[in-house]
């Protein structure tokens, strides 16, 4: 077991001039279970990159200490797992068991213990394919189970989680859960099965599925230090409407709900019996991409709910089937196929917000980033300045603009992403997990502006395991 001591902690990126946290003063006792919450940009990722011992001098300032058990954590990572919000960045091996048996390799575990702590550990996280799986071939969801299995695997005495069920279809965040909960307990149905028990940080949006885990909830103040802490229903009974207004997840906050007002407009893409392969198709029959339409593509991990988000996007051909467009989205032309458009015609039409939205940063600051695909299409430098302008205020970056959109957090990050879709008003929007990372004020704001676009015309398709946004803006669900 492992005792966090935080005193006046602060850490600033490096380029950047606001802290990205700062005057954190916090103990976490050995076998605590803590839920850290926080509004969208408050610290709460470069926090536990701290505690993991990930922050390098070079990469930045810190102010104030952290320890574990009395060391500098970067002395102590071999006590410490993390799984971070973007399970691609510690996936290493071609192999799927290989990549968890990378580090009970490293830690020196018994080649004899190796297997079987791997084949428990992907049981547990409900991974559903066997070690030889290849880690280039998994969905996101079922990136983020390898990268849980891998962690719970090595039986840290510090278990570090990042959004770790945030890729995860219901049933697969329940299974996560479920293992968790016995990991953290040592029980026999947990992962670890031993006689110790484990301290866990988690940060996680789905508040109320997350509590039964955790006996502690720590509240991060985005102008520094700690908003709260306690137990969670003692904080969430005195705090509970202020954190909501904040931005902060709470239980039982009601979420707004935005409904289309009027018809459907005319349909923009027809898409028939589309897939990569015969064999891998991700639709059964042809389906309509409507005009003033909202459409929530469900499914499990793995089912192919990406892929048609590509294949829609016009940003990857059909091996079967056909994606064409009709004349309300190409002004004149019938049939057209979007993937055969230049990528200045294509980003007029079509908009694509990716699954991880560093995919898709290729500019050194997000202002820079915003104004790419305009000046791509040719727009005037003082109409894509107002572009700018406007798209920074409307998702919250305004303070973000000259900052590397690889510094970013995970919701800031997201934000950019949609906001780098609208940049060049396209009449389709196809986004994959629009509102991942996203605090409760941002995420309201996120439906409210796609549900404008909707009402204005725009068709908006959204790949998205969040039953929240679709009960708030779906007016179709389509489930693979």
């Amino acid at each position: 077991m492992s005792r966090l001591q935080l005193r006046g902690f602060g850490w600033r990126h490096a380029g950047r001039r606001a802290w990205a946290v700062r005057d954190v003063d916090l103990r976490i006792d050995a076998g605590e279970r803590v839920l850290l919450l926080g509004p969208s940009g408050a610290g709460k990722s470069t926090l536990l990159a701290a505690m993991a011992g990930l922050l390098p001098d070079d990469s930045g300032e810190q102010a104030g200490t952290i320890t574990i058990d009395g060391l500098d954590p970067r002395k102590a990572r071999e006590r410490v797992g993390i799984v971070f919000q973007d399970p691609q960045t510690q996936l290493v091996m071609a192999r799927s068991g290989d990549d968890v048996a990378f580090g009970l390799e490293n830690w020196g575990v018994p080649t004899d213990e190796i297997w079987p702590r791997v084949d428990a550990a992907l049981a547990r996280v409900g991974f559903r394919y066997d070690r030889r799986r290849s880690t280039a071939a998994l969905s996101g969801g079922e990136q983020q189970r390898l990268a849980l299995a891998g962690v719970l695997a090595l039986r840290p005495d510090l278990l570090l989680l990042d959004e770790p069920t945030a890729n995860l279809d219901p049933a697969g965040a329940t299974l996560v859960r479920t293992a968790l909960r016995g990991a953290l307990d040592g029980t026999r149905d947990g992962i670890l099965d031993h006689d110790r028990q484990t301290t866990m940080v988690v940060v996680e949006h789905r508040v109320a599925q997350a509590l039964p885990l955790v006996d502690r909830v720590v509240v991060l103040s985005p102008g520094g230090g700690v908003r709260a802490d306690g137990p969670p229903q003692q904080v969430f009974d005195r705090y509970g409407e202020q954190l909501a207004a904040e931005g902060v997840w709470v239980p039982d906050q009601p979420l707004p709900v935005r409904h289309r007002t009027g018809a459907a407009g005319p349909t923009l893409l027809h898409a028939d019996r589309v897939g990569l392969t015969p064999r891998l198709a991700a639709l059964p029959d042809e389906i309509p991409i409507n005009a003033g339409e909202a459409v929530a593509v469900l499914g499990p991990n793995g089912a192919g709910k990406t892929t048609l988000a590509l294949l829609l996007g016009g940003l990857v051909a059909p091996g079967t089937g056909t994606v064409r467009a009709t004349s309300a989205l190409t002004g004149g032309r019938v049939g057209a196929v979007p993937h055969r458009w230049r990528a200045p015609e294509l980003v007029r039409r079509i908009g694509t917000v990716f699954q991880n939205p560093e995919h898709q940063f290729v500019t050194a600051t997000v202002a820079d980033e915003l104004a790419l695909g305009p000046r791509r299409c040719g727009m005037p430098e003082p109409a894509v300045r107002r572009v700018v302008d406007d798209l920074l205020g409307r998702l919250r970056l305004d303070r973000l603009a000259r900052a590397n959109p690889y510094t970013l957090s995970g919701g800031e990050a997201r934000r950019l992403s949609v906001a780098t879709a609208l940049a060049t008003a396209p009449r389709l929007l196809v986004l994959d997990e629009p509102t991942f990372g996203q605090d409760r004020r941002t995420w309201i704001e996120l439906v409210g502006l796609l549900a404008g676009l909707r009402d204005d015309g725009h068709g908006v398709v959204a790949v998205t395991h969040d039953v929240d946004f679709v009960d708030a803006i779906a007016d179709r669900r389509l489930t693979l």
